[in-house]
């Protein structure tokens, strides 16, 4: 693999590392400017909300630029909204650092996932793509734990400051590494929003949405799952997690290769996969072993979708994939919010700690119809072109 996508992988780390550290952090925070817990949560919401409206805004903003440009303007950006998170006096500055932070990283993984699948041979794109998103996953095993650990040692703010550094790290491996490749003069932001005028790219963003939906829906309350009906201590939850991230590392990588193999295929099979891990979650997590199985599982299957989900979109929005691409990140956020409020819905109706597991099933199974039904529409037009 080119040494480009070493790069790509640390910036992505970096930006994996910012979004989920904050969750083991929220006590210190809260203290520190006398708010609620579920107000410091907010800084999760605002954090999404920020990559939502960020990734196709700074896509199009920058369509008129290179993309390795692109993808050295948006690291500057990504450290000085952790600097800022770093420095703030005040609960409303670390929010808008939070968000001035967020609104690089849809972007970024959008023309990162452009950028990466340029620099191999088609048959090679999806599993380059899915080294990149390995950054990402890696910061869930590593960067997460990590990162709360020094913030409680030394403080939150040395969190901030550590993911600032690793974000000037990524941008001198971007400015080294990543070659500048000549502008696609082919294409201008008319051409990019033209692409969403096809059918296939809304319904490969619609598989996204549903399919991190299902992911989140459970995801999101596995503590409480795996404390209250699993029966582990709060300190076994870290390590749980961890065991999460292997999956995800082990399942990203998985599902990149199958993706350059049979990109379709591999879709319907890891989908149906999250359906039923997440369908069987709903038994075993009544007992720490097997429990602790399906979460690594539950991982793998979670993230392999991933690089076949965004090779998916950039293939439909062949001749303009930068903005698409960047609008699947959005889908990505989209469904993790829509799935965490359906999953906490259900705990609000009484149905138990379990029932997000079941939600997220039905979810996946969504998710597995539209891929199923966008698979058709590419089989009636082989036909048709016959």
């Amino acid at each position: 693999m080119p040494a480009a996508l070493l790069a790509l992988a640390i910036g992505a780390f970096g930006i994996g590392t910012t979004e989920f550290v904050i969750m083991g952090l929220l006590p210190e925070v809260a203290a520190t400017y006398s708010v609620s817990i579920p107000s410091a949560g907010l800084l999760i919401s605002g954090y999404a909300l920020g990559v939502v409206v960020g990734a196709p805004l700074l896509t199009a903003v920058g369509s008129r630029w290179s993309r390795k440009r692109l993808l050295i303007g948006l690291m500057a950006l990504f450290i000085a909204g952790n600097v800022l998170a770093a420095i703030a006096p005040t609960y409303g500055l670390l929010m808008t650092g939070r968000i001035v932070a967020a609104l690089s990283h849809g972007a970024f993984f959008g023309v990162g996932s452009v950028v990466a699948a340029s620099l191999v041979a088609p048959a090679k794109q999806a599993s380059a793509i899915a080294m990149m998103f390995t950054g990402l996953t890696v910061a869930n095993v590593l960067g997460v734990p990590l990162g709360t650990a020094l913030g409680q040692a030394l403080g939150w703010r040395s969190t901030f400051w550590a993911v600032a550094i690793l974000g000037v790290i990524g941008l001198v491996g971007i400015i080294a590494l990543v070659p500048d490749l000549p502008k696609d003069t082919t294409t201008n932001l008319r051409h990019e929003l033209a692409v969403f005028k096809r059918p296939q790219v809304w319904l490969a963003l619609a598989m996204t949405a549903l399919g991190f939906a299902g992911v989140f829906a459970s995801f999101t309350y596995i503590a409480p799952m795996m404390t209250e009906v699993a029966g582990f201590s709060s300190g076994m939850v870290t390590w749980l997690l961890v065991l999460f991230g292997v999956g995800l590392v082990a399942g990203n990588l998985f599902g990149g290769k199958a993706a350059d193999k049979a990109l379709m295929p591999s879709l319907y099979g890891i989908l149906a996969a999250l359906a039923v891990v997440l369908a069987v979650f709903t038994f075993t997590a009544h007992a720490q072993i097997p429990a602790a199985i399906t979460i690594l599982l539950f991982g793998a299957a979670g993230f392999a979708t991933v690089a076949p989900l965004q090779a998916r979109v950039m293939d439909k929005a062949e001749g303009a994939p930068a903005l698409a691409s960047a609008a699947n990140i959005a889908a990505f956020n989209l469904g993790n919010a829509g799935g965490a409020w359906l999953g906490g819905l259900a705990i609000d109706k009484g149905l138990g700690y379990t029932a997000p597991n079941w939600i997220g099933a039905l979810l996946a199974i969504a998710g597995l119809g539209v891929a199923l039904y966008s698979g058709l529409l590419d089989r009636k037009k082989v036909l048709q072109s016959r």
